[in-house]
């Protein structure tokens, strides 16, 4: 079978013909010729369509299966450069790590020699303890817990993503760590009871990352659908879609609790509305999927949303 590669867009211009293909070639194979025979369009960098302007086909679809036959032509866009999701991951997290550490650590780089002699409130060594807390378990996570779907992303996006996280930890960590931060109104029960839950939130959010990792096998991306398991932390899989950023919102309502700051409320507040745009993908993927899916479960409130 003989298929010619044109380019997507207005220029369609011929980028590759491929040769002795068999029916259940898969697109993935596909890929792997195209960047033979053009090294710079690694089969990352490709997306192919049926039509210029069409939706991109997944890698383990046959040619069969889409009934492309002898002589037909597939489109391909070029996605740019790209980066493996595990290094964006980690850049995007030990970035908050050490730029929050370092005003903790250093207040007299930022708030003059003044602010090394003064104290800080105990708040403020609580706050310090579950932002690193929270980035370093980021990190082993993503080392060691996650398997993504995706091998890489649009390299562009990591300046996008690492704007987001670092230019925030900045923020939080000005005012938190600045040397007129007072306590909150509450004192001691209000920032032990906001650590508290703030550290089952993120227990909760782990048990959720390490029952996701259990239901895809290793270097596939074969997805079961999400059930509960022995760990009461995940009984919220039966009221929610994505109950590892119902997890993460409650941690970080938790930690603006603590230290009763609205830079963290305004951080709280993006998170949210980033993970329900996130939490609505993935629970419209999941009724689309499996067709028992629970249909008492939302996307990430509980009973709401």
């Amino acid at each position: 079978m003989e298929l010619e590669i044109i380019a997507s867009g207005a220029n369609k211009k011929t980028i590759a013909t491929l040769t002795n293909l068999k029916p259940l070639s898969t697109i993935w194979d596909l890929k792997k010729e195209i960047g033979k025979k053009k090294p710079h369009l690694y089969p990352e960098r490709q997306s192919l369509r049926l039509d210029s302007g069409g939706k991109a086909l997944s890698d383990n679809a046959t040619l069969d299966s889409l009934n492309v036959r002898n002589g037909s032509q597939l489109f391909l866009k070029d996605l740019g450069p790209q980066i493996g999701w595990k290094t964006v991951f980690l850049v995007e997290y030990i970035g908050p790590l050490f730029i929050y550490l370092w005003f903790y650590s250093r207040p007299a780089l930022i708030y003059g020699s003044n602010a090394a002699h003064l104290p800080y409130a105990q708040v403020v060594h609580c706050a310090a303890a579950c932002w690193a807390g929270h980035y370093i378990k980021r990190v082993l996570e993503t080392l060691y817990v996650h398997r993504f779907s995706h091998a890489t992303m649009p390299i562009r996006n990591i300046f996008k993503n690492c704007s987001y996280y670092w230019l925030f930890a900045a923020y939080i960590a000005y005012y938190v760590n600045h040397p007129l931060y007072t306590s909150p109104i509450l004192g001691r029960v209000q920032e032990q009871g906001g650590m508290a839950m703030f550290i089952f939130c993120e227990l909760g959010n782990f048990s959720i990352h390490l029952l996701l990792r259990n239901l895809r096998p290793a270097g596939t991306k074969k997805r079961v659908c999400p059930e509960p398991n022995w760990n009461p932390l995940t009984t919220l899989f039966d009221f929610v879609s994505c109950p590892n950023y119902s997890y993460e919102v409650a941690a970080w309502m938790s930690f603006t609790f603590m230290t009763q700051t609205l830079t963290a409320a305004f951080f709280t507040l993006a998170g949210f509305y980033q993970m329900s745009v996130w939490a609505f993908q993935k629970h419209r993927a999941y009724q689309k999927e499996f067709f028992n899916y629970p249909t008492h479960r939302k996307a990430i409130i509980p009973f709401i949303l």
